[in-house]
């Protein structure tokens, strides 16, 4: 894994580096209702090919992870702002 930077040059590595530092910023900057989402464009800037399809929880299992993850927010940033926004499509 990962055998093809041995073979790419300074400006090469260079350019890979900024690439994935976008993508893992931008994921990063996630807020509001975009932290809910699958990101499959995270996954894509990985050389090899491979488009996973996620096991996804039942209802019930799905909504006590989201709740567990909203919780720990609280936990984690007491002191992040809050929003009411709505979700919308």
């Amino acid at each position: 894994m990962d055998t093809d930077l041995d073979n790419m040059s300074r400006d090469q590595l260079v350019a890979e580096v900024k690439k994935l530092r976008h993508g893992i910023r931008e994921h990063r900057d996630s807020t509001g209702h975009a932290l809910c989402w699958h990101h499959p464009a995270l996954w894509a800037l990985l050389p090899e090919r491979s488009d996973p399809v996620p096991v996804v929880p039942d209802w019930p299992q799905f909504l006590r992870g989201c709740l567990r993850y909203r919780e720990s927010l609280d936990k984690q940033l007491p002191q992040a702002p809050r929003s009411s926004e709505p979700y919308r499509d």
